[in-house]
């Protein structure tokens, strides 16, 4: 119940779980929360970006319903889903700097 909420309270919150409203949500970090946050976003019917620092993620990330897998240590990797990202949520809970996944960020994207 708790990851479900974490997750699903922020998709609410800016508008994923409105009809019609098609976006791409990515997802940064592909463990607990990631996965349960991977299954809502495809759930919904939003295409969904998995990133993950490890490369070792992308078959999991797949498996909970991930569309595309960025890895963030790849600057190639990232430049593929540069700009496309509406709404990124972040569940990475060390600390990190985000100015890495900024670029993902459609112009008037949100990350949380």
């Amino acid at each position: 119940m708790c990851a479900g909420i974490t997750m699903y309270s922020p998709l609410v919150h800016w508008g994923a779980t409105k009809e019609g409203n098609k976006m791409t949500i990515g997802v940064i970090g592909i463990g607990g929360l990631g996965s349960m946050g991977l299954k809502m976003a495809k759930a919904l019917g939003h295409r969904v970006v998995a990133v993950s620092a490890s490369a070792n993620k992308r078959e999991l990330a797949m498996e909970r319903g991930a569309d595309a897998f960025v890895v963030s240590t790849d600057p190639e990797s990232m430049a593929t889903e540069t700009g496309k990202i509406d709404l990124l949520l972040n569940t990475v809970s060390a600390n990190h700097d985000l100015n890495v996944y900024l670029p993902l960020v459609r112009k008037s994207g949100t990350l949380v």
